[in-house]
């Protein structure tokens, strides 16, 4: 009888970055580690978002015993209000995390109305907690951009599985407990199965360098900034919009909030003491719009050129709110998670073309610093957990194998590397490790109608299901239509005839006449293509075909 072995398989996160999941199996017993989601790179506009496959896990579902959270990044957590309605006759999913990672999930489950498929639990570090009869979880504090980033260890009678998470080993984190590095060596000399661990700055020689630095540039740039400050980050970097709020508060700047997933993020982190902004700091968005400009400071959304978030809208023109002045300051306090350089480096341009001064990364190097582990942190990790063997995962193909190469310099057998594809099983046993076939996996593509109302679609199933491509050419510099729109349709069986797509072919051409001139966010412009179709088009059949906006500019 062959003895059992620890299965991992990564759904998410491998040879991408983003919609991180790793599902680990044994002896019957399945858990999940994170359930991310990652918005649609250029060449897949008018997708709202990308989520995993869990098709291996439907499958498997009465196995299921709880997803643990490492912590609380889209790219981590943003998938659970998609993923668990289609596990909901296991329902309700015991969830794992910290107070401040179940908190974003909870108001991400609330928002979506899936709450009650969830049972959250807010673990302590360094406790330990029976997940199964086969796991026993215990989360380790570790530093990230995020505070109360956790590694987590599975333990098992094979020894302990560790997923590191996203971490770094930063000494001065200026929120959040630093890395517990003395339980990790004890882990360590307990004995580790197997490690998965962040690869995604494995690139970058030494030590990337601490979040502390970033206050002090938050400082001098916007001490140094004339008129209105716009600063975009993530959502749910929480640190970054503690040492904003502090900077323009030491100012004399007032400070809004702006952008949905921001005010979400920003007011969970206050009700839990995590924000603790100066007196008489924050104001409504109104309110800011009314103040002299120089004594106001905007925190919003579209970090990375999101078609929807705030960012885009302004350079675009088409804020309900917000209206930048020649000379104000916008600041990308972020770097361009690999996939969105072009849609980040389209809005800057388009900033500078509104006549604004814009801060990132290039010109100011500590604007933003990574929360990701250079070389030496990552050796760090190893000599800290000393697993027999391990798989790097949270990166694309090239940092894989640059971890690869990293691990095998410092002693361990290329053969005790293994090196994961998306979907592939991997097997660990006492003495050896080895790929035991692989699983359906892949992208499924969310389409959000409404609050209520998201569309599934699996990626070998959209040409099936009907599809409308929209098709039109634009001036670069100006936004103008130059061709189009032509309205294509495929798959649709009959549903929508010539005459349904010639007025929805009318209703674009109406808005497009419309909008603001003087440029456009290319993202900005697909998604707002893809909504007026998407309305029009329901409104006279009662129908949501895909629709993908293809624009062209000349």
């Amino acid at each position: 009888m062959a003895k059992p072995r620890v299965r991992v398989i990564s759904l998410g996160g491998v040879g991408e970055v983003g919609k991180n999941l790793t599902v680990i199996e044994y002896r019957g017993d399945l858990v999940i580690v994170d359930a991310g989601t990652k918005f649609p790179e250029d060449e897949m506009r008018g997708i709202d978002l990308i989520i995993p496959d869990i098709t291996y896990v439907l499958e498997r579902a009465n196995k299921l015993r709880g997803i643990l959270i490492t912590h609380g990044h889209e790219d981590h957590i943003g998938g659970l209000p998609f993923l668990l309605p289609q596990l909901k006759k296991m329902a309700p999913i015991p969830i794992y995390g910290s107070e401040l990672a179940m908190a974003m999930v909870k108001a991400k489950l609330e928002e979506m109305g899936v709450a009650d498929l969830a049972e959250l639990h807010v673990i302590q570090p360094r406790e330990q907690y029976k997940i199964s009869k086969q796991f026993t979880a215990e989360f380790i504090s570790v530093t990230h951009s995020i505070p109360f980033a956790n590694v987590v260890g599975l333990k098992t009678d094979l020894g302990w599985v560790v997923h590191t998470g996203d971490f770094k080993f930063d000494p001065t984190p200026p929120l959040g407990p630093p890395s517990d590095e003395e339980r990790m060596r004890e882990i360590g000399d307990e004995g580790v199965l197997v490690m998965l661990s962040d690869a995604v700055r494995v690139e970058r020689e030494g030590h990337t360098p601490s979040e502390a630095v970033v206050s002090e540039t938050l400082y001098r740039v916007i001490g140094e900034a004339k008129g209105r400050v716009v600063l975009t980050t993530f959502a749910s970097n929480i640190t970054r919009i503690d040492q904003t709020i502090r900077a323009a508060a030491r100012h004399g700047r007032k400070v809004a909030i702006t952008g949905r997933s921001m005010e979400q993020s920003t007011r969970v982190s206050t009700e839990l003491g995590y924000l603790q902004p100066p007196e008489n700091t924050m104001v409504d968005i109104d309110v800011a719009m009314k103040l002299p400009r120089e004594q106001t400071l905007l925190i919003t959304t579209g970090s990375q050129g999101e078609a929807s978030a705030a960012l885009a809208r302004i350079a675009s023109g088409e804020h309900h709110q917000i209206r930048l002045a020649h000379g104000d300051t916008v600041i990308l306090s972020a770097t361009p998670i690999p996939g969105n350089e072009e849609s980040v480096y389209q809005t800057i341009d388009l900033l500078y073309r509104r006549g604004y001064k814009v801060i990132y990364s290039a010109l100011e190097p500590t604007i933003h610093v990574s929360g990701h582990a250079s070389q030496e942190e990552l050796k760090l990790m190893l000599r800290h957990i000393r697993p027999k063997f391990v798989i790097p995962i949270h990166g694309e193909y090239r940092h894989l194998r640059l971890y690869e190469e990293l691990a095998v310099g410092m002693g361990y057998k290329p053969e005790h590397v293994m090196m994961p594809e998306l979907g592939h099983v991997m097997t660990f046993g006492p003495h050896d490790c080895r790929q035991d076939g692989s699983v359906k996996s892949g992208a499924v593509l969310v389409d959000i109608i409404s609050k209520n109302q998201v569309l599934l679609r699996n990626r070998d199933e959209v040409a099936s299901s009907g599809v409308i491509i929209a098709t039109l050419i634009v001036d670069r510099e100006s936004g103008d239509l130059i061709a189009g729109p032509d309205l294509s349709a495929q798959g649709l069986n009959g549903q929508i005839n010539e005459k349904t797509l010639q007025r929805a072919q009318d209703s674009l051409k109406n808005f497009l006449k419309k909008r603001s001139k003087g440029g456009f966010s290319h993202g900005y412009l697909v998604s707002r293509t893809k909504n007026v179709l998407s309305r029009e088009i329901h409104r006279q059949t009662q129908t949501r075909p895909l629709i993908l906006p293809v624009i062209s500019e000349l």
